[in-house]
């Protein structure tokens, strides 16, 4: 979250420091889903790529389908400082950094580009975006982008979503020029992540200091719906499940994740996770959803088929897993420890923590490069 928002931001951690907070009722458990239908032929958003299997629309993301435009790039992990407005690189291969370099004021995530072929860092108070050559990892060129806390591009390309989030504002950018394009004003405070329905017609953005969530449609650019999630709730990730029928929503103050059926667009459940659940990562083989639970330092493993979760994996000696990605091959998860300078690399066979890297100052939302999947959709890497 920005500094802007600092006041809102630190009653919203009062929990991290003893504070009780009340599970939301009704759903206190989600049912399992009920035997899998014949897929129905998509209407897709005009110019995005064919869902090659509608079961799962991860599928393009398995290990081993990297794109012929990524394949010869070097494997790195990106993290935004947001305290120290610097950028470190990590080879994995030997969890050092071999990178670093000054960016812009506050930045908060690196996104990858549409194409594949950019990552950009978002400098939030800087009001700009830097280029990072995801080949050399070499700092490119700066561009002025206004409150970019977050981006998103539209799943055919046309368009970069930068989430302003202190302006209220989603503006579409060109995705080649970051040329604004239109500007959809929202009425709502701290719009800050998204992800969008399996035809890509749509999207459902979470409004952290709201308790709300909205479903916008990507074609119209227009806002067709609000949902209220439960009083003094904290919204953060939004995840589609791989057969595109539920929406899963991280809130931080909630302690878990709400199931959202996007086409009625209302809540079906809720899990419990941990305190402080904030991002949400897709297995390379669609089956399980990593979920970070900031609050106490642990992952809570989900069995996407039954909605239940299968394992908790506790960081030794606490810690303060935030944003990241899981490695081109599945075999490890990587996330930013936002609160302890430092960033987690955890195997996902069993939860190990493999390294944990002393990096600058709040890290954010790191982007772990490259990874399989035909086109970004932006964040620290949502593919298909």
């Amino acid at each position: 979250m920005s500094f802007r928002a600092i006041s809102l931001f630190v009653l919203g951690l009062a929990f991290l420091t003893g504070c009780s907070s009340q599970q939301p009722n009704p759903e206190a458990k989600a049912a399992p889903q009920s035997a899998p239908k014949a897929p129905e032929k998509m209407s897709l958003l005009p110019g995005m790529p064919p869902v090659e299997d509608p079961s799962d629309i991860y599928s393009a993301d398995h290990a081993g389908n990297l794109s012929p435009v990524v394949k010869d790039y070097p494997s790195r992990v990106y993290v935004p400082n947001s305290g120290s407005n610097t950028v470190d690189i990590i080879d994995p291969a030997t969890y050092k950094i071999i990178g670093h370099f000054a960016v812009g004021h506050q930045p908060q995530h690196v996104v990858p580009s549409w194409d594949l072929k950019h990552l950009w860092v978002l400098n939030d108070l800087g009001d700009s975006v830097t280029e990072i050559d995801p080949v050399t990892g070499k700092k490119g060129q700066t561009l002025p982008v206004e409150d970019p806390y977050n981006m998103y591009f539209t799943p055919d390309g046309k368009f970069a979503i930068v989430v302003a989030e202190a302006r209220k504002r989603l503006d579409f950018r060109d995705a080649q020029t970051m040329k604004l394009v239109d500007s959809l004003p929202v009425n709502c405070a701290g719009v800050d992540h998204m992800d969008f329905t399996a035809d890509g017609r749509f999207f459902i953005a979470s409004c952290e200091f709201s308790a709300t969530l909205l479903k916008v449609d990507v074609a119209n650019r227009k806002v067709v719906g609000t949902l209220a999630l439960e009083k003094g709730g904290m919204p953060q990730d939004v995840k589609t499940s791989p057969d595109g029928k539920v929406f899963y929503v991280a809130d931080m103050m909630a302690n878990g994740i709400y199931l959202i059926e996007p086409d009625s667009f209302t809540r079906i459940g809720f899990i419990p996770t941990g305190k402080g659940t904030h991002g949400l990562y897709v297995s390379r083989d669609s089956k399980v959803l990593y979920i970070s639970n900031r609050g106490e330092g642990s992952i809570t493993v989900l069995d996407l088929a039954t909605r239940q979760p299968v394992a908790k994996w506790q960081i030794p000696h606490g810690g303060s897993p935030d944003m990241g990605g899981v490695s081109a091959d599945g075999k490890v998860l990587w996330l930013s420890g936002r609160y302890n300078a430092e960033v987690y690399a955890f195997d996902t066979t069993d939860g190990k923590l493999l390294a944990r890297i002393k990096v600058g100052k709040g890290p954010h939302g790191l982007c772990v490069y490259p990874q399989p999947g035909r086109y970004s959709l932006g964040h620290t890497g949502v593919f298909r």
